[in-house]
């Protein structure tokens, strides 16, 4: 035997366990391997390598689950987005959907003689008895005010509603003066898991905002599971309630959410969101600095603002008289579920406020935002019933303008101090606080949560776009986010999240008791009278056909008459004309006769005048 021979069958003596990885024998094992992982399980794995399993029975289970197409889910904005209102989700899984909120928002400039407006309910009323249940986040208009519609709409059998004490309680007051009946209910505290149907179970997580009672809910399916986040900030001293649940939100993060829905109010502030503490102390400030009576509005839903406000009047030695059918509302029910603290013997009628010393009054009342009836706007204007402001009356406005009532709230400003009234609102002051985070809160509850994939809400679209750039900054993929649009079908398993098509969406005006009873033809016509007015036609027709040339005509909001009776004597002249050649025609179809009489005056008004009247022909029969 040879020295080499020899050396080579030493080493494998020494090293009996030593492989031979050369490229030959490597390649043949690894064709081996992957023909027998082939002819047992039939596939490889996504980087071209075999899978084994410990077992033959793992395997076999392990196989089917792969094979079979993920589970799929459904998240339809209905309301909330690229707008901060009428915030409304439907959640859909298989044949069982769940609807998160359902809120209103007030109207604007355009939509004359609209009181409010409510979310489209289209799909939800042809989805009817999928729908199992109505989740609500809190208390606030925008979340609860389309409720008592909604069952108007919907019916209330197996519906039922959860939420907070406070928040059921002020969804309950929608009913009143509604032709809808109340739903079962199903009252919340946080950490609530609660199973809805078959396949929903949902979880009420604690939050801080400006009401209490406030909740994040995290719904879980089988094909999911998703966190929608609520109204939110991080109040490390809340006034009152149960706080913001940093530990469930951070297990959650570590069990895995695979959708985050977040508050984008706020995603355009850095920073974070001063707590509501401190508006206390600037309040008591400003109540030591006053020596006549104080005048402070404040939203009505600022339950912890007004139970602040309470504890300083008290101390202050100063009675409470309270005005504004909502805050009226919110003393009754928060007084009576507890959530408010009322020391006895503080309260006053409105009525009794003058006999009273200046410096042992205080009015609580509603108007923050400028609304024409609202008591603060009776004040400024001087036709209250029981408050004229005199000179040493200081007036506290604890709030913020929401966009689109800036100019209405700044009037009620100029109005109080032409009034000689001393005006406290500056933000700087200290007297208000926002209930929504700022972008480090927002980036606070992605890093405790942890998504898969995130869609930002309840906001306009900068907002939104604001709020994906934070998420882009924690470590979200752009490719992980959308920015919804309402009415937006979302597909979501453990893998994707994308847009699949489009549900009818949009919004339906309240005006009086109808719903949806006004249309864009409505508002057209609204517009039309206040920007032009009206003309209205009055002829009698004889019932041979033949008309009696005697035309009244009356306008309103379009010209005064007896400054213009050259220009009515021509239209009357023209109509009549018009009606000679319909006779003549053989015209006798009372439609037609109005359309031909609309064309023809409103051709001749609009080159006479320029304006576009609205014309309105009254043809009786006689």
């Amino acid at each position: 035997m040879s020295e080499k021979e020899s050396k080579k069958g030493n080493e494998k003596a020494d090293y009996p366990f030593k492989r031979d990885y050369s490229k030959n024998i490597m390649n043949r094992t690894r064709t081996k391997i992957q023909n027998n992982a082939l002819s047992r399980e039939g596939r490889l794995n996504e980087t071209n390598n075999p899978q084994f399993f410990p077992d033959r029975n793992e395997g076999t289970n392990a196989k089917n689950d792969n094979r079979k197409k993920e589970e799929k889910m459904y998240i339809i904005p209905l309301g909330g987005i690229e707008e901060v209102g009428k915030n409304m989700t439907a959640f859909q899984y298989k044949d069982e959907i769940i609807i998160v909120d359902a809120g209103l928002t007030f109207p604007e400039d355009e939509h004359l003689g609209i009181d409010v407006i409510i979310p489209d309910f289209s799909y939800l009323e042809s989805n009817r008895d999928k729908i199992k249940g109505l989740l609500l986040t809190h208390g606030h208009e925008d979340h609860i005010g389309a409720i008592p519609y909604l069952y108007q709409k919907l019916g209330t059998e197996n519906i039922p509603m959860y939420g907070g004490r406070l928040t059921l309680e002020l969804a309950k007051a929608k009913f009143e003066k509604k032709d809808a009946k109340l739903p079962k209910e199903k009252i919340i505290k946080g950490r609530s898991i609660l199973k809805i149907s078959k396949y929903f179970t949902v979880e009420f997580i604690s939050v801080t905002h400006s009401i209490a009672d406030c909740y994040a809910i995290c719904i879980k399916t089988p094909a999911a599971t998703i966190l929608h986040s609520g109204d939110f900030k991080v109040d490390l001293t809340p006034v009152d309630g149960e706080g913001f649940d940093f530990a469930r939100f951070a297990q959650l993060g570590e069990e895995g959410v695979d959708l985050l829905l977040s508050d984008s109010t706020n995603a355009q502030i850095p920073g974070f969101t001063l707590s509501e503490r401190t508006v206390g102390e600037s309040l008591k400030e400003e109540f030591a600095k006053a020596n006549g009576r104080i005048i402070l509005a404040a939203f009505a839903s600022h339950v912890h603002r007004l139970q602040q406000i309470i504890y300083i009047a008290e101390k202050n030695g100063r009675k409470i008289a309270i005005d504004g059918r909502s805050m009226l509302k919110i003393f009754e029910i928060c007084s009576n579920l507890g959530y408010l603290k009322i020391p006895k013997g503080i309260m006053i009628d409105i009525d009794k406020v003058e006999t009273l010393p200046a410096n042992k009054v205080l009015i609580l009342c509603t108007g923050t935002q400028g609304e024409p009836l609202a008591a603060l706007s009776r004040i400024a204007n001087g036709s209250h019933k029981y408050i004229s402001l005199r000179d040493g009356d200081t007036v506290v406005i604890s709030a913020s303008p929401i966009p689109g009532n800036e100019k209405a709230a700044y009037k009620n400003i100029n109005q109080l101090m032409k009034r000689h009234a001393n005006v406290i609102y500056e933000k700087g002051i200290g007297i208000h606080v926002s209930g929504h985070g700022c972008q480090e809160e927002q980036k606070l509850m992605i890093n405790l949560v942890k998504p898969k994939f995130f869609m930002p809400v309840h906001g306009e679209y900068v907002m939104l776009k604001k709020h994906k750039e934070s998420a882009e900054a924690v470590g979200i993929p752009s490719k992980n986010i959308i920015l919804a649009e309402n009415g937006m079908k979302l597909e979501l398993t453990k893998s994707s999240f994308k847009d699949v098509g489009k549900v009818p969406s949009g919004v339906t005006l309240i005006d009086g008791f109808g719903i949806g009873d006004i249309g864009n033809a409505v508002l057209k016509d609204r517009q039309n009278l206040a920007d032009d007015g009206i003309v209205i036609i009055s002829i009698s027709q004889y019932k041979t056909g033949n008309f009696n040339k005697q035309i009244e005509l009356v306008t309103r909001g379009f010209v005064y008459n007896k400054d213009a009776e050259s220009l009515l004597s021509e239209t009357k002249e023209l109509i009549k004309l018009e009606l000679e050649n319909m006779e003549t025609q053989g015209v006798k179809e009372i439609g037609k006769i109005k359309q031909r009489l609309k064309v023809k005056v409103g051709e001749f008004l609009n080159k006479k005048t320029d304006r576009e009247p609205i014309i309105l022909p009254i043809i009786m029969e006689v």
